[in-house]
């Protein structure tokens, strides 16, 4: 960054003559950033307002940016200022150039000995640096450094009632101060400097904590806001009878002007062309020769002059900075103006002129901290279902099922957040809470979580925070599919990770929130850039510290929160990182209570109680980087570091690594390189697995469905019914079925069914038939649809019917072992309809009349039979195979009245040692008989199952007291009138 434009030497020092026909070009040139209070973007509508009215003047905006540089602002002005002014040089364009405001890039151009010549006078809103005060071309309309540390001279030597005499001085140094107050406090510092030599001693405080430096009666002095000394004071602006505070705070960020609102360096810069203007006029009366070079025009018409401007009257001394009269206001007396400072005599004048302005902007930020109010729940939007999946490489099924609770996200203001309840004991925040609050606003740093407020929904309140896409850092940890160890997450990966969290600490740790005391895994996050950023930080007044793995020592024994037990969070983290294993591994331990017992109350003979830590073949870095989790989780705290030096060590090793190994770039397209090499791999095993559960759905569905319907379902999403000229259906029914289940657990029923079904199946499989589904005891099955056979669909039905009929014979019951198992068969063909009927479950169902004679087949059938229609029997006579039938005789079928049908019993040449069907005799006996045989049956059980719950809602209890009488039929086997000895459904 410091290879800056070679400066060039212009030899002309005549004004150009182009200034002195009428034509006037200035340069207006700042930086372009839309954040500095004087950006360009700020500045040019009050400089084109004045161009409208004075047609002459010309004006040229050339700003520049330093968003590539490390150190954004005017800390990395110099070379992009430069770079303009060095353009400026050679073209010698312009007759006078506003800005920079920057004291790096206004230097380049004003310190003739490094050899840069504008010729042309220099107006800035700015420049405050002791090294650009007595400047040949430069003019600054806001008092220089030099103005403040002559007024704190000359006031430290002031003696009063008021003010007594002081030799020491605390200076209060922030990291990330203005561009005014840096150079405001750095004039006030140096050795060089007027106030730091007429000092006994003088102390500079960098951090809030050193406030405890300045025990005792002491001054301190600082540049900023209000805020700066709540911070210095832990959040209360109360008054402090040992330490009194000097804040220099001159400039307004918004001002109510003549001719608008503005910042008083927009308006400085808009009373610059003013100036130019006067100075102009008076050298245009002037004759030519008179003008003899620009150091003439600069010395004699910008050295102490006057002119007014919309931000007042302005006085320039003979060096062309601006002199003013500075007020010293005591707070704490009524809001009073106690001394004035003139700085064109450098002479103190002591009044006591009431002054409420400032008083009043006091109490009004003082109530402005005290007070919140809450995110209207009405911007709180939903998310979208696509919205709501972190970004991850895992498989749903993976990633969901080991979540322990729900995140509650939403979106506000275009971003996705994350809403957190904050429980609170009396239903709103305490005053000490709302400060809390007002401070969380104000973070706003690149590794730790936006706070955006809270919201209230019903009686519940909720913070409103940044959502990470890619969940806590614990989740990332677990996650090795995304993040594989070999490829991905690689040594390098960790320390940035490591160094991330540093950042965020060390930021936490030196602003006004000072501790985190929750610091774990699981509350550090990673954004979709692999950012890793801290959350959950600055509620300790609303959610107390809790006892966990991540617990400092002395804070498991004695609770409370602490930076050092920060430091000691950090430590288990990093553990995490480098191990990738659970929280807080050992070998020795894996008990969680056990773990937090030991390291609460260590051993007295063993060395303190912490995770393993152990490499193989480390390296001097990774040994550096152990040494270094080991000094953070020191049993003693004060042998910790602190974050910045966590920062600066890890810092240190990233940059070695960096320069020993590949550059930046190269590090970046090597991860890209294996991110890519992984995804490739991960797609092919998803590839794998989406085909091979493709196939397992199919399979699943055409279980459930004819493979037919299945493809047209899954192409069209619908299927259309179709009409069947000729098929056979099956019926079956278990005889005596409503009895076994009197005399049975549920669980036995469902056994006995499973068993009996299992085995039909599988003689299903043998043959060109559909199953269409069970109902209970009821077995129903198709040959010929959906997909035609010709006349084949009585064969296989009959083919079918005789292999189920012959297993019967041999299928014995396992909880009622001898009790004989019947079931009736009955077979018909004829033309039928088909369809699929719903959209959820969707089941292909049959109708017409030939599925409710076969349904009547079935029930007017005998145990052991296969009852054929006549229809069926037509059939079989035309195909080459030859079955063997007995003619039963007429039949009455309900809905179709007398029907001729047949019993179907066997193939000739085929012996398919069928069970030899009961007499009417012997069927008779068996209903009457069945109901004792079960009781007897069931008493030869062991005594542990005698008593059963039965599906009987009158028989719970099966006892020994309670019997039947014999001769009483069990009403489900109730014989139907005539001859057929069916029984009814």
């Amino acid at each position: 960054l410091n290879l800056c434009p070679s400066l060039l030497l212009t030899q002309s020092h005549f004004m150009k003559e182009s200034c002195f026909n009428g034509t006037l070009l200035m340069n207006v040139i700042l930086l372009d950033d839309d954040v500095s209070p004087w950006s360009i973007n700020f500045v040019k509508p009050a400089v084109s307002q004045i161009r409208i009215v004075n047609p002459q003047l010309e004006v040229k905006f050339r700003g520049f940016k330093t968003i590539y540089y490390l150190k954004k602002g005017c800390a990395s002005s110099a070379c992009e200022g430069v770079e303009i002014l060095n353009d400026l040089a050679v073209r010698e364009e312009g007759c006078a150039l506003l800005g920079p405001t920057c004291t790096y890039a206004t230097f380049q151009m004003v310190d003739l000995e490094i050899g840069l010549n504008l010729n042309m006078p220099i107006i800035s809103a700015g420049s405050f640096g002791l090294s650009c005060d007595f400047k040949r071309d430069l003019t600054r309309l806001l008092p220089p450094a030099r103005k403040i540390s002559s007024f704190f001279f000359h006031f430290w030597n002031v003696t009063d009632d008021i003010k007594p005499e002081w030799k020491t001085a605390y200076i209060y140094k922030k990291q990330n101060n203005t561009e005014d107050c840096f150079w405001y406090i750095n004039a006030l510092e140096v050795a060089s400097g007027n106030f730091s030599r007429s000092l006994e001693k003088i102390v500079i405080l960098r951090k809030e904590d050193d406030l405890s430096k300045a025990l005792g009666s002491h001054v301190v002095i600082l540049c900023g806001t209000p805020d700066d000394i709540m911070d210095l004071k832990n959040g209360t602006m109360d008054s402090d009878n040992e330490i009194a505070f000097l804040l220099i705070d001159l400039y307004k960020e918004l001002v109510m002007y003549v001719i608008s609102t503005m910042n008083d360096y927009i308006a400085a810069y808009h009373d610059a062309v003013l100036l130019f203007k006067q100075v102009m006029r008076t050298i245009w009366k002037m004759p030519s020769s008179e003008i003899q070079d620009m150091e003439s025009v600069s010395m004699n018409y910008f050295r102490n002059v006057s002119f007014k401007g919309i931000a007042g009257d302005y006085q320039l001394d003979e060096y062309g900075d601006r002199d003013l009269i500075f007020s010293l206001i005591y707070t704490n007396n009524n809001n009073e103006v106690c001394h004035r400072f003139q700085t064109y005599h450098s002479i103190f004048q002591h009044i006591h002129q009431p002054h409420t302005a400032k008083g009043q902007q006091n109490r009004h930020y003082r109530h402005m901290q005290k007070r919140w109010s809450h995110i209207s729940s009405e911007l709180i939007m939903p998310l979208e279902s696509n919205e709501w999946n972190m970004i991850s490489l895992k498989i749903e099924e993976d990633s969901t099922q080991n979540s322990s609770y729900i995140l509650r996200r939403a979106r506000y203001d275009k971003k996705i957040v994350i809403l957190k309840e904050l429980r609170l004991t009396d239903g709103s925040f305490t005053e000490r809470q709302r400060i809390e609050l007002n401070a969380l606003l104000k973070i706003d740093y690149y590794n730790l979580t936006k706070f955006y407020g809270t919201v209230k929904f019903d009686n519940e309140y909720f913070g409103v925070f940044e959502y990470g896409e890619r969940g806590s850092l614990r989740y990332a940890l677990n996650d090795k599919i995304s993040y594989p160890e070999e490829t991905f997450m690689d040594w390098q990966f960790k320390i940035s990770v490591m160094y991330d969290i540093a950042k965020g600490m060390s930021y936490l740790h030196a602003s006004n929130i000072t501790v985190h005391g929750r610091l774990k895994s699981t509350n550090c996050v990673v954004d979709n850039r692999m950012v890793v950023k801290i959350a959950d930080f600055g509620f300790n007044t609303i959610l107390p510290p809790s006892k966990d793995l991540w617990t400092a020592p002395e804070h498991s024994r004695k609770q409370g929160i602490s930076q050092k037990g920060d430091v000691y969070s950090f430590a288990i983290i990093s553990q995490e990182i480098m191990m990738r294993k659970c929280t807080f591994y050992t070998s020795a331990c894996s008990d969680r209570t056990e773990k937090l017992a030991r390291v609460q109350f260590p051993s007295m003979t063993s060395s303190f109680f912490r995770p393993d830590l152990n490499f193989e073949n480390t390296s001097e870095r990774e040994q550096e980087v152990c040494m270094l989790i080991r000094n953070c989780w020191d049993e003693d705290p004060d042998r910790r570091p602190d974050f910045k030096k966590i920062e600066n060590t890890l810092w240190k090793i990233v940059s070695l690594d960096n320069q020993e190994h590949e550059s930046y770039m190269e590090n970046l397209i090597r991860r890209l390189q294996m991110y890519s090499r992984n995804l490739e791999r991960l797609v092919e095993e998803r590839t794998a697995l989406y085909k091979a559960e493709r196939d397992r759905a199919d399979c699943l569905n055409f279980m459930l469905l004819p493979g037919p319907v299945v493809r047209s379902l899954k192409e069209t999403g619908k299927v259309e019914p179709e009409l069947f000229d000729e098929v056979t259906i099956y019926f079956s029914d278990i005889v005596g079925f409503t009895t076994l289940c009197h005399f049975s657990t549920p669980m036995e029923v469902v056994d006995m069914l499973n068993d009996i079904y299992k085995n039909f199946d599988s003689i299903l499989d043998n043959h060109d038939v559909y199953k269409v589904e069970t109902i209970g005891d009821a077995y129903m099955v198709v040959s010929g649809l959906p997909r035609r056979n010709g006349n084949r669909h009585a064969k296989d039905i009959c083919c079918m019917a005789l292999d189920i009929l012959s297993f019967m014979g041999t299928f014995q019951l396992q909880h009622l072992p001898g009790i004989p198992m019947w079931i009736r068969i009955g077979v018909h063909s004829g033309p039928c309809a088909a369809g699929v009927v719903g959209i959820k479950m969707p089941r292909y169902c049959l109708f017409g009349d030939t599925v409710n004679t076969a349904s009547r087949m079935e029930s007017t059938g005998l145990p052991l039979r296969i009852h054929a229609s006549q229809s069926t029997i037509n059939i079989l006579q035309r195909t080459d195979c030859k079955f063997e039938y007995e003619k039963r005789g007429e039949t009455y079928l309900k809905g179709k009245g007398k029907e001729t049908t047949y019993w179907l019993t066997g193939v000739t040449g085929q012996n398919y040692n069928l069970p030899t069907p009961p007499t009417a005799e012997n069927f008779q006996n068996l209903q009457q008989d069945l109901s004792q045989m079960i009781k007897t049956c069931l008493e030869k059980r062991p005594s542990s199952l005698w008593k059963r719950k039965t599906l009987s809602a009158r028989h719970r209890k099966l006892c020994v007291e309670v019997e039947m009488d014999c001769t009483e039929q069990p009403e489900y086997l109730h014989l139907a009138t005539g001859d057929s000895f069916s029984t009814y459904l």
